[in-house]
């Protein structure tokens, strides 16, 4: 659509990789930066606003899920996955907001179904992704009134070629469809190039949540009115 996009990664070879495939329509820019790393993020948008200017889109989409019954799972293995799928959105949040709200502009956080609803054998991850969810409703709440659009993406598994591979040596002694994405959630995976296209209608129509599939919200509903039937439902479909 013409957008100049810039995109971050930690690998700068498979990030100018990923650039080169996506050219064609606006500027594209790879900056490689671990966004667990305040000084790397405080210079990535620093060399944003140096080459562009100015800021109209943020995509918080950075994580990773991790497999294993919550139990088992250390403080350690919290507090790690927790920096990623959490602190990181909150750093570029804070980095982004002065740009974000001077564009009236769209803040957007890639959370989970799992951050409505937590599922079993995937450890810390819905843990971390039901702060992201607290923490960007937060956002919205204190943001909005301002003109910043917050919009929140609740996704099912993202299809990709390794989905089941991922996780085989963290699955060891699990159900064998704990190692499948989502952890064997009962909907197909997500394109990404699809769910590129829904958050950026989202956007365009300031929405401030994005569930796909969207026969799932009948679930969060169902689990909120009650949660022993909530939690068969889960059972069921995961």
């Amino acid at each position: 659509m013409g957008a100049n996009v810039v995109i971050v990664a930690r690998d700068a070879t498979r990030l100018e990789a990923t650039a080169a495939d996506l050219r064609g329509g606006g500027k594209i820019v790879p900056i490689p930066a671990d966004v667990t790393r305040q000084d790397q993020v405080d210079r990535l948008f620093q060399q944003v606003i140096e080459q562009f200017g100015r800021l109209d889109l943020l995509v918080n989409s950075a994580g990773r899920s991790t497999r294993g019954e919550a139990i088992d799972t250390t403080p350690e293995e919290f507090i790690d996955l927790m920096d990623l799928n959490f602190i990181a959105a909150v750093r570029g949040c804070r980095a982004a907001a002065p740009h974000l709200l001077k564009s009236r502009g769209h803040l957007v956080n890639i959370s989970s179904l799992a951050g409505k609803a937590a599922v079993r054998y995937v450890g810390a991850y819905p843990a971390t992704k039901f702060a992201l969810t607290a923490y960007t409703q937060q956002l919205r709440l204190e943001l909005s009134p301002r003109g910043l659009q917050v919009l929140l993406v609740f996704p099912g598994p993202i299809a990709r070629e390794n989905g089941e591979e991922r996780y085989a040596d963290q699955a060891a002694g699990l159900p064998a469809k704990a190692r499948k994405p989502g952890a064997g959630v009962r909907f197909g995976a997500v394109p990404p190039e699809k769910l590129a296209r829904l958050i950026l209608r989202a956007c365009e129509q300031r929405r401030p949540e994005l569930v796909y599939p969207p026969i799932v919200r009948l679930l969060f509903t169902l689990g909120q009115l009650s949660p022993r039937l909530g939690d068969w439902l889960v059972r069921r479909l995961t």
